[in-house]
């Protein structure tokens, strides 16, 4: 039992019941699942709790927050799988965390039913009527990215609702409408607001703006106190439609048409939305990407997704370099490998600046996606790695297909957000989860449903991850900017790992953080595969990034001396706060070991 969770004595009514009764397994068997309100302890005020690390020998669950893993373990104790599971985290990840994800957004799921890899795609959409032209001023030039995001503009349709109900048609074995019962009773009962959802809210100034959000979030001007019981009726009453009507309930009708005035209408930036794109959105299945490294077969999501073409570009240019005699020194990443993770990280995200978008709009090199991370490619960019760094802004993308390209580098913009959910259930079906609503609050507007109750939820601004300038300085134009119906290209990296000879599951994990997601959980592969660490010891390491300009290293974390040594090579390296939210479960010899990352509030359960 997680420390974080003091519950009463009510037991959950479990499937193994029915196994022993004889009766049919059959897909959303019709089993009890009875859930029992959990009270959390108080959180500390650190913005960096070491965690210990967890033991299961069945099954676990990592998330974000302690309420949302404590709906997915009460879920999986009652007998249900990873998909019935990572249903109900999200629905109350969209209560207790939602700065970060929710039903307005989108997600990326990696699922495993012990034979089978499989990719769902509920990445958002562009509106219909919208063109390249969507994030550009009256001059012609691109407008601030915070003037964009906290508008109307940057609201793309969101997928996660469709995308989950998918997932669990094909794989759930619990009926739909149960796995909302803990998120609707959180919001009608009241939950406390955590310290992160406090420093979220007080550190945002654009929600305060939004007539409902800033009435529901910053009650007589101030945000919610640490510790606040705070309901959300508006969201229990539209979590319970979705819960009886399924996507629909989102997609279409009134509660469509209110998402759809909250875009149209906004005070400073209207967007183009319109109940056509939300009744037309389509979540898909995809070709997961697999490629191997070591010993390992990584499997990700393909683009639109960055994350697991990118992650394999850097492990690979690794693989092709000197092998160092000390990669980690005195417990940290040593000056020597840092070095030569960052020169792979220029190099792959050149190249993922280029190529890398909606593949339904943007053909692959070679018209294959593996082209990229082909083991002689990848060696022949490593050649470009010496002792001195290539300098920021001095990568140049790669030709993996030796054909001319039609597109344009991307510039760098921002790019934030997310949270991340890995589950291993008790028959071995696992997911990694990577569900968003881009930047913090999203797109600063939130919806009620038309209920006319309080609260509601958060909009995402997952449009500004497309580029916002359609074309560069020549008019040739950029893979990545925006067209009606495309998908936005994202940095999210789910992961599942396995033993290339055998096909064993070894691993889940995942990230938030943008587009340092992609090194986030490209260092937490090298330290749990390379290195030997177990997860809890591979997500305490300190972070190291770039996106092709300056190096950053995570602030009061590594010595002066390797911040010196890195820039003595031509790094241009400082030190920032670097907020990842990593979660790994991993196999072991006598069941599971999950870890949750320091720096938030996540935690593992299971049993």
């Amino acid at each position: 039992m997680s420390p974080w969770v003091l519950r009463s004595r009510q037991r959950l009514v479990p499937l193994a019941a029915a196994l022993m009764l004889g009766l049919p397994l059959s897909v959303h068997a019709e089993v009890a699942f009875d859930y029992d309100m959990p009270e959390i302890a108080p959180e500390v005020a650190s913005d960096y709790e070491e965690k210990p690390g967890w033991a299961t020998e069945r099954f676990a669950v990592a998330a974000a927050n302690p309420l949302a893993t404590d709906a997915g373990y009460q879920v999986l104790r009652a007998g249900g799988n990873a998909v019935d599971a990572v249903v109900a985290v999200q629905m109350v990840l969209t209560l207790v965390e939602p700065q970060s994800s929710g039903i307005g957004g989108g997600a990326f799921l990696m699922h495993y039913d012990g034979e089978t890899v499989s990719a769902f795609d509920g990445r958002e959409t562009a509106p219909s009527a919208v063109d390249g032209s969507l994030f550009l001023d009256d001059s012609g030039e691109p407008l601030d990215f915070m003037d964009a995001a906290a508008s109307g503009l940057s609201v793309g349709v969101p997928g996660t609702v469709r995308m989950l109900e998918l997932a669990h048609a094909e794989h759930g074995r619990l009926p739909w409408a149960q796995l909302f019962g803990p998120a609707i009773a959180l919001a009608e009962q009241g939950f406390p607001v955590s310290r992160r959802l406090h420093t979220s809210l007080a550190e945002e100034q654009h929600l305060r703006d939004d007539p409902l959000g800033g009435a529901f979030y910053y009650p007589d001007g101030e945000a919610l106190a640490v510790g606040h019981e705070l309901r959300n009726p508006a969201l229990a009453a539209i979590l319970r439609e979705i819960a009886e009507h399924g996507s629909a309930a989102l997609h279409e009708g009134p509660i469509a048409e209110d998402l759809v005035e909250r875009v149209r209408s906004h005070h400073t930036r209207p967007g183009a939305l319109g109940l056509e794109d939300l009744a037309g959105y389509e979540a898909k299945r995809r070709e997961p990407l697999c490629g191997d490294w070591k010993a390992y077969t990584l499997c990700g999501f393909p683009p639109p997704s960055s994350g697991q073409l990118t992650i394999m570009q850097i492990l690979g240019i690794l693989e092709h370099l000197p092998e160092l005699e000390a990669p980690v020194a005195d417990g940290l990443p040593s000056e020597p490998w840092l070095h030569q993770f960052l020169e792979a990280s220029r190099l792959a995200f050149a190249d993922r600046g280029l190529y890398i978008a909606d593949p339904d709009f943007v053909e692959a090199p070679g018209s294959d996606w593996a082209t990229l991370f082909d083991p002689d490619y990848l060696a022949s960019r490593a050649e470009l790695i010496g002792e001195q760094s290539i300098g920021s802004g001095n990568a140049e993308p790669g030709n993996p297909a030796a054909l001319a390209t039609a597109w344009a580098i991307q510039p760098e913009q921002p790019e934030y957000g997310t949270s991340h959910i890995s589950i291993i259930d008790e028959q071995g079906n696992a997911i990694a989860m990577t569900t968003t609503i881009e930047a913090a609050f999203g797109a600063r507007i939130l919806a009620d449903g038309s209920t006319g109750l309080a609260g509601g939820y958060l909009l995402n601004n997952e449009l500004t991850d497309f580029s916002f300038s359609p074309t560069d300085a020549e008019g040739t134009p950029i893979a990545n900017r925006v067209e009606p119906g495309k998908r936005p290209r994202s940095s999210m990296s789910p992961t599942l790992v396995f033993e290339r000879d055998s096909g064993e599951l070894v691993a889940s994990l995942g990230s938030p953080g943008g587009a340092a997601i992609i090194h986030y959980t490209a260092k937490a592969l090298v330290a749990m595969l390379d290195w030997g660490l177990n997860a809890q010891e591979a997500l305490d390491l300190p972070h190291a990034i770039t996106l092709g300009g300056p190096a950053f290293l995570e602030e009061g974390r590594f010595p002066a001396a390797t911040l010196e040594a890195l820039n003595a090579r031509g790094h241009d390296a400082s030190e920032r706060e670097l907020v990842s939210g990593l979660q790994a479960l991993q196999v072991t010899e006598t069941g599971l070991f999950g870890g949750a990352d320091p720096r938030r509030e996540g935690v593992v359960m299971g049993e």
